[in-house]
């Protein structure tokens, strides 16, 4: 099912399939949000922002909503 991070849930794992390379911060490119890499959601803080995510079992990264917003992943099935 393709969606995007920001309606993700914590323990949720997913392919990404699309990013908006204007809108998102070419550190997160470069710390491993690109098309075909694996993502987890580890935790989302109390009001939904920022949301953690541990990309390819090893980047670590803490991301705004809105910028979640901007990443179409392919979710796997639980």
């Amino acid at each position: 099912m393709k969606t995007t991070v920001d309606l993700l849930h914590i323990g949720d794992k997913a392919t990404i399939t699309y990013v908006d390379l204007d809108k998102i911060p070419l550190k997160l490119l470069e710390m491993g949000c690109l098309p075909e890499n694996e993502l987890e959601v580890v935790q989302i803080a109390p009001l939904g922002d920022p949301i953690y995510l541990n990309v390819n079992n090893g980047s670590h990264l803490a991301i705004r909503k809105e910028t979640a917003r901007e990443i179409e992943v392919e979710l796997h099935e639980k």
